[in-house]
């Protein structure tokens, strides 16, 4: 197993700080922080929306977070500039959102998948857990341009999150993601990603877990594993090694879409084996690359993160992969989610997945 490091410490309002090294201990934890924040920003509530069945997070605190422009809050301290992150420097570092979306312990536990409110009005405390991992102390630097060491010590940090957030008991589900450029709306340009901690399955894991239930008693086959066969012999793999294929599935809904798949199967992050993790950096810097590499003299902006099966109920339908998708549709021009998309579900794609496909192929 690959040695690393992990140092907890306090910030001033109470949050916790994990600092993560490939190495020994460091002592970062034991930098103090020495703002004054006042009173710690609490979630707001869950509203359920019977219509649609599903659970709304509504977050009044998080108005007041940083936008750009603004004094990075994910750089180092250093001397005056008090920030986020009291340690001078550090490999991989992750905290509590000081605003976040969800946040507390719920007793007696998550919020079943088909729980339904008793009327049409009913809202919970917004309970669980979001977390800010922040990928390098180098503000101008992009995940893309970390090495394949750092990107494996950012999985495991993510492995090591999602282990110790699905053994609280309130969280259902956990999300390890990343936002990059202003055109899907990222606030910092810090290399940073988040975790949210849901006290719910996510409508689009219980689509996902019903369809592979489906499938399963309809023809007795993995779901997942007969996605990997169709896709491998097909024209839309983008990059493979032993562990991972990555390819752009056959009714990709976005301009650009990439899922990464392990060619074993794993519920989540924390049951990744040391060798996957790092077969995976090589492979996802390389796709990462390549969507860099698309449009010359233009970063991809992309959101990227990880599907994982429930802590709970129905886990043993889920399946880890990564699912990484940008609105850039062409030099200069980003898809915006009109009606079809935003109102009816709809979805048009509008370069088709194999010319998209192509294209990533073709950057290197």
């Amino acid at each position: 197993m690959t040695d690393f490091n992990m140092e907890s410490g306090d910030l001033a309002d109470g949050r916790q700080i994990l600092y993560y090294s490939t190495g020994p201990g460091t002592g970062r934890a034991a930098y103090a922080d020495k703002r004054d924040l006042g009173d710690r920003v609490s979630a707001g509530e869950l509203r359920y929306d019977v219509l649609r069945d599903e659970w709304v997070a509504v977050s009044a605190g998080r108005s007041g977070r940083p936008n750009l422009p603004v004094a990075c809050p994910l750089c180092p301290s250093e001397g005056d500039e008090l920030t986020e992150i009291p340690a001078p420097d550090y490999e991989v570092a992750v905290f509590e959102n000081r605003f976040p979306s969800f946040g507390g312990f719920a007793e007696p536990g998550p919020l079943a998948p088909t729980e339904t409110p008793a009327n049409l009005e009913s809202s919970v405390p917004a309970s669980g857990r979001c977390e800010v991992v922040v990928f390098s102390d180098d503000h101008d630097s992009s995940l893309v341009d970390l090495s394949p060491e750092r990107v494996a010590l950012i999985v495991r940090a993510l492995a090591q999150r999602t282990a110790e957030l699905s053994a609280r008991g309130d969280i259902a589900q956990v999300f390890c993601f990343e936002n990059r450029g202003v055109e899907v709306g990222v606030t910092l340009h810090h290399p940073h990603g988040q975790i949210y901690g849901y006290p719910y399955v996510t409508p689009q894991t219980r689509k996902y877990l019903a369809a592979a239930k489906r499938h399963k008693e309809t023809t007795g086959r993995d779901l997942f594993d007969d996605i990997i066969a169709s896709e491998s012999a097909g024209p839309r793999v983008i990059a493979e090694n032993d562990h991972w294929i990555a390819f752009t599935p056959y009714a990709a809904r976005w301009p650009f879409e990439v899922q990464v798949y392990p060619k074993a199967r794993f519920a989540d992050l924390a049951e990744l084996p040391e060798e996957y993790i790092d077969a995976f950096a090589p492979l996802y810097l390389e796709i990462l690359k390549r969507c860099d590499a698309a449009y010359p003299g233009e970063q991809m902006p992309y959101m990227a993160g990880w599907h994982q099966a429930p802590v709970g109920e129905d886990r043993e339908w889920g399946r880890l992969r990564l699912e990484l998708v940008s609105i850039r549709r062409g030099p200069g021009r980003v898809k915006f989610l009109a009606s079809s998309e935003s109102v009816m579900g709809g979805w048009v794609h509008d370069l088709g997945p194999e010319t998209s496909a192509d294209i990533l192929k073709g950057a290197l």
